[in-house]
């Protein structure tokens, strides 16, 4: 018998790990640890993108974004998933389920565009110098960042919309970390052709486009750097834009595993895991990344813990 997913008197079954107690309690620890971590150090990039006039250029604007995205993207996830894998019912009520379906899906399509946006950024820096500031002025500087959440606002709206409507099969049984999108098609009783081809035009548009003009940004950027005459130049040049890159391949690598391929290729736990991936793991990368390899970043920190000793001692 059908069931309408309107009907939100039921929740559902948040399977997760549960089949393997013992490395669901592994995974509680290091997801609590990485959570943690991930407040702490997006939340450290915003502050210092805010407080350090040094670091009121394009790049930290869009890097102060993307640790706001990072945050609330985790947040949407970690907390829920916690919860449920510290209790024995794993039960999640229908209103939470759809919630995270559609901040989930919304952060991460912002970051997906953000994450394109960046790389437009280190190009203009990159091979237009003398030109950069002109080129990224604050005016545009905000109007992308604008249209990178309101792209994911609306991509959100559209395809979560289209996904609750399905009526579902009996069962309510999630066998994954959270609520998303192809995991609640598969649960649907009516042909859902219609929301696959929907779901990966979406990913093409959000997935495929960014990362190629992604590719063809550092493809630019690499014949710039390599005409540079100073080494110590080529290094900075390549140090700075080599931070955004593996930020976005791992990204972008696992969301793409995850939306692009033959829904029956992949093992349930590796989807899983590839999920934890992405929505745990990389938003951690950006603070690590941007901190332990970026001096002006290290070097505002350790002025504004500097300066926060000082006040304490004179207090």
């Amino acid at each position: 018998m059908e069931e309408s997913s309107n009907s939100s008197g039921k929740g559902f079954l948040l399977l997760g790990f549960s089949d393997q107690p013992q490395l669901e309690r592994v995974l509680f620890v290091i997801i609590l640890v990485f959570y943690i971590l991930n407040l702490l150090g997006n939340a450290a990039i915003i502050l210092v993108s805010c407080l350090d006039t040094k670091l009121h250029t394009p790049m930290y604007f869009f890097l102060s974004n993307l640790s706001c995205v990072d945050i609330c993207f985790t947040t949407s996830v970690a907390p829920e998933l916690l919860v449920t894998m510290n209790k024995k019912d794993k039960t999640m009520s229908y209103g939470g389920c759809v919630a995270q379906l559609y901040v989930a899906m919304g952060l991460g399509s912002a970051e997906c565009i953000l994450l394109a946006i960046m790389a437009y950024d280190r190009y203009a820096a990159v091979c237009r110098p003398l030109h950069y500031t002109t080129i990224m002025h604050p005016q545009l500087c905000a109007s992308l960042a604008s249209t990178a959440w309101f792209s994911g606002l609306v991509t959100s709206l559209i395809q979560c919309s289209l996904t609750v409507q399905l009526p579902l099969c009996g069962h309510r049984k999630l066998d994954h970390i959270f609520c998303e999108v192809p995991v609640i098609i598969k649960l649907a009783c009516v042909d859902t052709t219609f929301n696959e081809a929907e779901l990966f035009v979406a990913s093409v548009v959000f997935l495929v486009v960014p990362v190629s003009l992604i590719l063809v940004s550092y493809g630019f950027i690499t014949q710039a750097v390599l005409r540079i005459k100073s080494a110590a130049g080529r290094r900075k040049a390549f140090g700075t834009c080599s931070s955004h890159l593996v930020v976005v391949v791992i990204f972008y690598g696992t969301i793409i595993f995850m939306y692009l391929q033959p829904s029956k290729s992949s093992s349930k736990n590796q989807g899983k895991f590839v999920s934890l991936f992405y929505t745990i793991v990389t938003p951690l990368l950006n603070p690590i990344i941007y901190t332990l390899r970026n001096k002006d970043v290290k070097g505002a920190l350790k002025t504004l813990v500097r300066g926060n000793v000082l006040g304490l001692k004179r207090i």
